[in-house]
């Protein structure tokens, strides 16, 4: 017997004893190129589910806190948060509801006249710093208007793209321009109302069975490996839970010492910039850096010492926040080096855009457990 004739007894080497499981692998790469394209498509979709399922992680840890103080169903309980929530939210809204939209536009003009002046001051040295409608774009469009000097303008489409490229903006003037600016604070506040409504949805449903979820999700797994299935995603679910009061209590807490802090400086629209300042912190890193623009745009009309004086609460709040509140809360939960989170915030900004940037933490969280649990234990054998 020959050599071939040999290796043709002996069969195929390696781990393909045959073409019905290479060609299972193939489809299974095919098929998951094909996910990650719907994925792609879909990813404004996918991430307003993933905030539909933080609401109702949230919801959750607050039934199952009541759980331990009243006795009651987990329908009775979750309507009694819902209610006390929507209670709180009304009561927020009836008592400082106008005092927050009137420091809101206050502030405002402030910032916007505040960014104006060191627009100005820094195009003095040399510096040319564009601002979206700002004076450099009125005044051109003054001289146009009045002496009919400006440049001329090409028409049809060659007019409307050279326009986007000089200003981006001017692609939203123009729409609303044709449909009228009525149309278009109706169609954008339909569409932020709708939003909202299917995060408020989603996160009741989640939250009033989540085992069914649960178990679904489980029931597509092997049969062998359902144990490990459930145990992963019930140590997904910890986590994002309590990542997430961690997160309000450092929010609050932001919020309190920042408008107190400003308060004290006398500063116009303290509470508001309280509020954009705890509510920024969900967002790590990119968040409290627009907040602190914001803080020191609105103190420049103050004058100079209440300049000092709010970049110093800013920086005593920073201080406090990465020093103080994220170690003691959140260090086990969610222990991630600050440079991860920031590679990940532009990998997933860059990915989803602006949601992708909002949700970096949380998605950060998930995709952890999945690696410490999935690949760490389970692969490599080794201790998360």
């Amino acid at each position: 017997m020959t050599e071939d004739s040999a290796d043709a007894v002996r069969g195929p080497v390696g781990p393909w004893r045959g073409a019905r499981p290479l060609t299972l692998s193939g489809i299974g790469v095919v098929c998951f190129v094909v996910v990650l394209a719907l994925a792609w498509m879909a990813a404004d979709t996918l991430l307003l589910i993933f905030s539909g399922m933080l609401l109702g992680v949230f919801l959750d840890g607050l039934t199952r806190g009541l759980g331990r103080v009243l006795p009651l169903s987990r329908g009775l309980r979750l309507t009694l948060v819902s209610l006390v929530l929507a209670a709180a939210l009304a009561g927020l809204a009836t008592v400082g509801g106008a005092t927050i939209a009137q420091q809101g536009r206050d502030l405002g003009q402030t910032v916007s006249t505040q960014a104006g002046t060191v627009s100005n001051w820094l195009a003095e040295r040399g510096i040319k710093v564009p601002l979206p409608g700002g004076s450099d774009a009125r005044s051109e469009q003054g001289k146009e208007g009045a002496g009919g000097k400006g440049e001329d303008k090409p028409g049809g489409i060659a007019g409307l793209t050279a326009g986007v490229l000089k200003s981006p903006g001017s692609l939203f003037s123009d729409a609303a321009g044709m449909l009228g600016p009525a149309a278009q604070v109706v169609l954008g506040l339909f569409t932020a109302l709708g939003n909202i409504a299917v995060i408020l949805f989603l996160g009741v449903a989640f939250a009033a069975d989540p085992g069914s979820y649960r178990n679904g999700v489980i029931r597509f797994v092997p049969p062998r490996h359902r144990p490990r299935a459930a145990s992963v995603l019930d140590g997904a679910g910890e986590t994002l839970r309590h990542w997430l009061f961690g997160q309000l209590i450092t929010m609050a807490v932001i919020f309190l010492c920042t408008w107190a802090g400003l308060a004290f400086l006398g500063i116009g629209g303290s509470l508001i910039l309280g509020l954009q300042a705890g509510l920024l912190a969900f967002v790590p890193t990119i968040g409290p850096l627009v907040a602190g623009v914001v803080i020191l745009l609105a103190s420049l009309a103050s004058g100079l010492n209440a300049v000092l004086g709010a970049l110093g609460v800013y920086l005593a709040v920073q201080c406090l926040e990465s020093y103080g509140l994220t170690p003691f809360i959140q260090k086990q939960v969610l222990d991630i080096p600050p440079a991860t989170i920031f590679a990940g915030q532009l990998v997933l900004g860059v990915v989803f855009g602006l949601w992708g940037i909002a949700l970096a933490l949380p998605l950060m969280a998930v995709i952890k457990v999945l690696l410490a649990q999935l690949y760490v234990e389970d692969v490599l054998e080794e201790r998360a």
